[in-house]
């Protein structure tokens, strides 16, 4: 391959010596890219990597039965599962594989974290819940549910996120929060500080799959990356795209608010990958100390 590699560059500097078109550089003979990746971190809310090795076109990979992203990195391919919050420490996630040799399974195992407790004072009629407020929750977390499974066969160009809005960044991923002193499903996002008003941005790129005003989560808006990637914008003042919108990384898509059950205005940022939560931060540039 060095021998190819170099006689192809020698003709390429003989032509543009005598003047000829320079000739292209066939794509088995270019090294491949390497892909951007988030951080790797196998815990519940993570992600885990699975190596599928060099083919020509990409294997399929699916974890209880979703789709999971696949990427070209270097010579080869890998998989970046989404590891739910609800995952236990040293179980393994079974991940099937499928390519032109057939199907074979691999494994993510799930390594231990330890997330924090929080105590939080909402309105009573966010924590016990009316008839007619525990109906709509129902409707809105089955259609989200939908939604989440969302996936779209064009891969992401990156997996590195830019922050949403200016504002400190709390460690909130993760926490078993209790509200009015009743224990809930741990926090699933990322909360931003920002005041009422706050221009917030599009991630990375991507199409508008859902907007609208949920019980909890108030105005919300979802953006699809590609392959199941998925970013999630809640407790809006305001929503300024529709679903079906194509946004480019950074494009405005709403305003901060503090809509849903919420103690204060600040942006609720959430992560997906094959319908499963993960930590923002693994996906985000490092905040610098101090």
């Amino acid at each position: 391959m060095t021998r190819v590699l170099g006689s192809i560059a020698l003709m390429k500097r003989r032509s543009l010596l005598l003047g000829l078109p320079a000739l292209a550089v066939p794509a088995w003979a270019q090294p491949a890219a390497r892909s951007v990746l988030p951080r790797i971190a196998a815990v519940p809310g993570g992600v885990g990597r699975v190596d599928l090795g060099p083919a020509d076109v990409a294997p399929q990979v699916t974890v209880d039965g979703r789709r999971v992203l696949v990427l070209r990195d270097g010579a080869g391919w890998v998989a970046l599962v989404g590891i739910g919050l609800e995952a236990k420490p040293g179980t393994t996630l079974p991940v099937q594989v499928t390519d032109a040799s057939g199907s074979r399974m691999a494994a993510v195992r799930v390594q231990p974290k330890q997330y924090a407790t929080q105590q939080l004072t909402v309105a009573p009629k966010h924590v016990q819940l009316s008839p007619e407020d525990l109906a709509r929750h129902e409707r809105e977390r089955e259609h989200l549910r939908e939604v989440l499974q969302h996936w779209s066969a064009a891969p992401p160009p990156t997996l590195r996120l830019r922050t949403p809005t200016a504002g400190r960044r709390s460690s909130s991923f993760g926490l078993r929060r209790v509200f009015n002193g009743e224990a809930r499903n741990p926090h699933s996002g990322m909360d931003i500080a920002a005041p009422t008003g706050t221009p917030i941005a599009a991630a990375a790129a991507g199409e508008v799959i859902d907007t609208g005003e949920y019980f909890f989560n108030g105005n919300t808006v979802i953006v699809d990356h590609g392959q199941g990637f998925l970013t999630l914008y809640c407790h809006l003042d305001e929503i300024g795209v529709a679903a079906g919108a194509r946004l480019a990384a950074g494009g405005e898509l709403g305003r901060a608010g503090a809509t849903g059950r919420v103690t204060g205005p600040h942006l609720h940022f959430g992560v997906y990958l094959n319908a499963a939560a993960v930590d923002p931060a693994l996906f985000l540039p490092a905040v610098k100390a101090g």
